[in-house]
């Protein structure tokens, strides 16, 4: 008899283990259903709508460091495919990527519709059956006849012999409720990657403004990220920012999103070697109005706002006071902003948290409790930061469940070529 897949969920991870099991496995029935009416939403918008595909990092050891959760797992699923194996599988099917200097990588259309064609073209070739607006509620185990019984929310059921749970995250530990009642446990979801309210600062009259490589540090941790930062009309934003919400997605909960940060604005320059330059300055050019000599390449109307922030009339280098000097090195270096309340980045949003890792194969993606089943995605205990590393997480581990399917199904007891 012909054996069934259903992948639950339409996003990227769900996507790749039901192409990957349908190719490999040509005599298996795959059925995808996602409980919203659009399929591949998250790379429709990453990217700002060009989808950032993966990160040009080829070495594991390097590319871990990305993770803050989850580390140890991804280190062992990414010898099974890895960011070369991503851009190759692509590019044999006409979308090539191209990598930017920050590393990130889109495909050269610059468009994620061509990332969404080509699954949906993979889907129809190997025969994946979609269905829309198909919300699951609950999984249901015949041990006697070893299949799945899966119940959706418009009082509709489906049979399998497999199923992989591939759905994203959640915000609420409730909402795993279909989850835990297979035997499952779940680590409690907070957010990852937002933004920084900081309301009542006039820094945000400077909103659109970017500098290119700040530092922030979070006062009272060991936590502090540096590069591009955005001045948004509600506080911070920019990779810096996204990365260090990240790392300290769970701490930032407790502390319920109220904290202080530091920011040096020139990254790496200490006061002392802000000091030194500064006495450099004044001494060649102190004839020089300080608004007008900007000597650190800020953008205008920030360091226009520093000298305001300091109290630093319209001067001279030579007649800066010592007691503003240090003001402004002080505010350049170490500035304290107030944050009180996060925002949450659209584009990248992703949350912390899952399926804990320690009950799931990672040379399979299975279930240690229900043979059968299967997790990929954001839907584990897995969280990168910004930069196409959730999205990599995302087609390892559904190549992996969806190869691991195809095995079973097949009956094969040699394993499945990667590229078969």
């Amino acid at each position: 008899m012909q054996k069934t897949l259903v992948v639950v969920g339409g996003g990227a991870a769900g996507f790749f283990c039901a192409v990957t099991a349908a190719r490999m496995s040509p005599g298996l029935k795959v059925i995808l259903v996602e409980k919203t009416g659009k399929l591949l939403s998250k790379v429709k918008i990453s990217g700002g709508g060009r989808c950032n595909v993966t990160h040009a990092c080829f070495s594991i050891t390097d590319m871990v460091k990305k993770y803050p959760r989850g580390s140890n797992f991804v280190k062992k699923t990414f010898h099974q495919f890895f960011t070369s194996d991503t851009i190759q599988w692509f590019e044999q099917r006409g979308v090539p990527l191209k990598t930017e200097t920050d590393g990130r990588m889109f495909p050269v259309s610059n468009s994620s519709q061509t990332i969404i064609d080509c699954l949906m073209q993979e889907a129809a070739l190997y025969h994946v059956e979609i269905r829309l607006h198909h919300e699951i509620k609950k999984i249901e185990y015949k041990t006697n006849q070893g299949l799945f019984l899966l119940h959706f929310g418009n009082d509709f059921t489906l049979q399998a012999d497999f199923v992989c749970l591939a759905s994203g995250g959640y915000p609420k530990t409730s909402m795993f409720e279909w989850i835990l009642q297979t035997g499952h446990s779940v680590e409690e979801p907070v957010p990852s990657l937002f933004t920084f309210n900081i309301p009542g600062s006039s820094l945000t009259n400077l909103m659109g403004i970017s500098v290119p490589d700040a530092q922030v540090k979070i006062s009272g941790t060991d936590l502090k990220e540096r590069g591009p930062l955005l001045i948004t009309h509600w506080g911070m934003s920019g990779p810096a920012i996204l990365k260090l919400s990240a790392w300290g997605a769970r701490i930032l909960k407790e502390k319920e999103y109220a904290f202080e940060i530091s920011l040096n604005w020139l990254a790496d320059k200490s006061d002392q070697v802000l000091r030194s330059e500064i006495q450099s300055i004044r001494e060649s050019s102190g004839g020089k109005k300080i608004r007008q000599k900007n000597p650190f390449n800020l953008p205008q109307r920030l360091w226009e706002w520093l000298l305001e922030e300091c109290g630093i009339q319209d001067i001279h280098w030579a007649d800066l006071p010592g007691t503003l000097q240090n003001k402004l090195v002080q505010l350049i270096s170490q500035q304290k902003f107030s944050v009180q309340g996060k925002t949450t980045f659209k584009e990248e949003f992703v949350t912390a948290g899952g399926v804990k890792l320690q009950e799931i194969h990672y040379h399979t993606m299975e279930s240690r409790m229900l043979p059968g089943l299967y997790f990929a995605g954001e839907m584990l205990d897995v969280d990168g930061i910004t930069g196409g590393f959730n999205f990599q997480n995302a087609w390892t581990s559904g190549f992996i469940a969806g190869k691991a399917i195809a095995e079973k199904a097949s009956g094969d007891s040699k394993k499945v070529e990667k590229e078969a």
